[in-house]
């Protein structure tokens, strides 16, 4: 039996030290921790694929909370059920000790754990959408005041319109006007229909 550890924080400038140091306290072997930098919305991490083709049955497997695993209802529970039932790990979740499918492995055990999971797993789904709704209230609102979202327009010289007249007469080609604007030329045409609109 192999002892792994899974720990995912949401970003690169996250610090996850506080659940290695929890790992490892464990006597999870440091090479059994598995680290994604990266949002819970959905499995496609590296670090955790690599970590399920390791998984064999017989394997324990901990994860400190149940967010930190995912936070896609959906998709938890059918991760759970992937490990749990196809390849016959265990898992507990460290901060939810009703979540450990080593205890209680009889019927009724099942049935509350899989009851917990199902809650658990809910409300990370739930708070998952709420965040993601206060980011689109907060966008909205900075947007009413004014605030000016991304990277500020590159201003264009004064002679842009002469440019695209020489442009299309064909007199200038369009690498030497997106040197002379430095621009790229996705940025030209986006800049060239406004123009247009405006004249």
């Amino acid at each position: 039996m192999q002892i792994y550890g899974y720990i995912r924080v949401s970003s690169t400038d996250q610090n996850e030290h506080r659940q290695v140091i929890s790992m490892q306290g464990l006597g999870i072997l440091p090479k059994n921790i598995f680290i994604d930098k990266q949002s819970g919305k959905d499995f496609q991490r590296p670090k955790y694929q690599k970590l399920v083709t390791k998984l064999q049955s017989g394997d324990l497997l901990y994860v400190s909370s149940i967010d930190r695993l995912g936070r896609n209802y959906d998709e938890i529970l059918e991760q759970w059920r992937i490990l749990t039932k196809d390849k016959g790990v265990d898992i507990v979740i460290l901060d939810m000790p009703l979540l450990d499918t080593r205890l209680n492995k009889d019927l009724m055990g099942t049935f509350i754990a899989d009851i917990v999971l199902q809650i658990l797993s809910f409300v990370a789904h739930s708070e998952r959408d709420k965040i993601r709704q206060r980011q689109a209230d907060g966008i909205a609102a900075a947007k009413a005041r004014g605030v000016q979202f991304g990277r500020p327009e590159k201003p264009l010289p004064d002679n842009f319109g002469e440019l695209v007249h020489k442009w299309e007469r064909k007199q200038i080609k369009t690498r030497e006007i997106l040197q002379i604007c430095s621009i790229s030329r996705s940025t030209f045409y986006v800049r060239l229909k406004e123009y247009k609109s405006c004249v």
